[in-house]
Parts: structure tokens; sequence; C-alpha cells
């Protein structure tokens, strides 16, 4: 009979690039070890392609799979996950580490070594964009320019802020988009200057939707509507702020399967990561995988 306690044997892959990777491998697997977590193995992985191929064979040899990294990294892994009995538990290592905080992980170490050693496992969706599985959001509009382009040193030092002090700088070379939603019944056209995929409520480390639950069975496509930059630049800030009127520059749309189409093509970007071009099919899978969850 299925439980939902967490499993005590585990092995941990830490992405050593992430923000803080290599700097907390050693002090994690000691931490997890002092907490009950019998560690089968414990790997840091230094080239960030090679995570995805470590973390396929450690959910053959584990009944718990801890991962360190930042939200590319843990979207990256996911899709491993999905199929198997293995918990998937995680260390928030990176800049923004939304994954995390949609899940309620403490984003310090003992904090979210806690979660793993005292947690329960619980199933949640994930989103997909056409067969590629996401934790968290994917983006399309601005976020995608910001990624690959803003400077490792901004992230390393300023965190959040680092991205929005760059995300400023790449607003006056950006333009606003047609934006075209079929969720089967009908077909809504619309300009936009960014579109939100929310399989949670967090992008960007901001809670951005009042709607999006990892647990819901829906999935939420939020686009900020319009022609207007400004408007952009004050929606990221009023939802920051948590301001009454946050919501007044976006429009959401909810359920489980949606086509997705933009004029001109442009670039999704998935948990942090470019890895899709418009038109694609956004969809939720639900109850897809098991966490270790607070």
């Amino acid at each position: 009979m299925k439980t939902n306690i967490l499993p005590r044997d585990a092995i941990l892959v830490i992405n050593a690039g992430s923000r803080k990777g290599d700097d907390l491998f050693e002090e994690a697997k000691t931490k997890l070890s002092e907490a009950g977590i019998n560690l089968i193995d414990a790997i840091d992985v230094d080239n960030p392609e090679d995570i995805r191929k470590v973390v396929r064979q450690a959910i053959k040899d584990a009944p718990m799979v801890i991962v360190g990294g930042g939200d590319g990294s843990l979207s990256g892994v996911v899709d491993e996950f999905v199929g198997s009995d293995c918990v998937f538990a995680i260390l928030p290592l990176g800049t923004a580490n939304s994954s995390a905080r949609t899940l309620g992980v403490p984003l310090d170490l003992d904090g979210a070594i806690e979660v793993i050693a005292h947690g329960h496992r619980k199933p949640i969706d994930l989103g997909m964009i056409d067969e590629d599985y996401f934790v968290n959001a994917a983006s399309l509009g601005l976020s995608p320019i910001i990624g690959p382009t803003v400077p490792q040193t901004l992230k390393r030092y300023l965190g959040r802020f680092g991205y929005l002090f760059w995300a400023m700088k790449c607003l006056i070379r950006f333009r606003p988009f047609k934006l075209i939603i079929d969720d089967g019944a009908t077909q809504h056209i619309l300009w936009s200057t960014e579109v939100r995929i929310l399989n949670g409520p967090y992008h960007g480390g901001l809670e951005l939707s009042d709607n999006a639950q990892i647990d819901s069975g829906k999935i939420v496509i939020q686009a900020v509507v319009g022609k207007s930059k400004f408007k952009l630049g004050w929606d990221w800030y009023a939802k920051a702020f948590k301001l009454r009127d946050r919501n007044a520059n976006t429009r959401e749309f909810t359920g489980v399967s949606f086509q997705l189409t933009t004029i001109p093509e442009l670039e999704i970007s998935i948990d942090g990561e470019v890895l899709a071009t418009t038109p694609v099919q956004v969809h939720i899978a639900a109850k897809a995988i098991e966490v270790a969850f607070p």
C-alpha cells in the first residue's frame, strides 16, 4: 500500500554551475546525513549538460533523488521522473528559485533539508509545451531575451535584482506582438508584451498569479495586454509590491489545453531556459510526478 511517507534512502545530484551549487555541495551532504537521510551516492555535476543523464541513472538506483540547482536545472530533469515511482526532492540553489517558492520549499539549505527529512510525498501537476514537461513556468516576450543574455556577475551578486536591472536594458529594443490563444472552443486574438504560462504562481521569483496552483489540474496563461512597454514594466512593479491594481494590465486564460501562436514567431523560455518557439501546444499533465513537500 502506497503511503505519503518520504523514503530515507536517496541520491543527491547537484549542478555545480548553479548560483550556489559548488559552494554548498559538501555542506548539503553533511546536513542531509545528519538529518537522517541515507545518501546512496552524492554527485557534483560540473557540466550542466550532463545532469539529465546523471539523474536518469539515479532514478533507477534510488527511491528518492534530491536535485540541487536553479529553476532551469530542475525543469531540465523533471521529464525523467514522469512515469516512475521515484520522489523528486529539491535543494533551491539558483537565483529566482521560483519552483521552490511554488512548492513552499524554504530557500535556505537548512529549511529545504527539513522538508526532505520531515515532509511528505505529494503528487503535483507539470506543465507541458508540446512534449516538454516543466515544473513551474514558461514565458515569451521579454523573458527569453533576458535569461540567455543577463551577465553572470549580475546574477551572482544581485540575484533577482540583477534580472530586473537587465530587464530594463532589454526593454528598450523590445517590441509588442500579436497573440492568438485557441482553447478549442474560442480563438482569442490580442496584442501583448509578455505571456506567462503558469503551472504555479511564481515566475522570476515574484508571485504573478492568484489562480495558478501546482495541483489544480489546470494551466494558466497570463498575458500582459496592449502595446505599452510602460505597462509591462508597471505590471512587474505592481505584482512585486502586491498593489491593489496589480492585475489591471493582465488577462488570464485557465484550462487544460491551449494552442498558442504569435505574430511574429517568438522563442519560449521554459523555467529560465529557451527551449521552444511558437506556435506550440500548451497543456497540463495532472499528477505527473511525486515531490518532497512541506
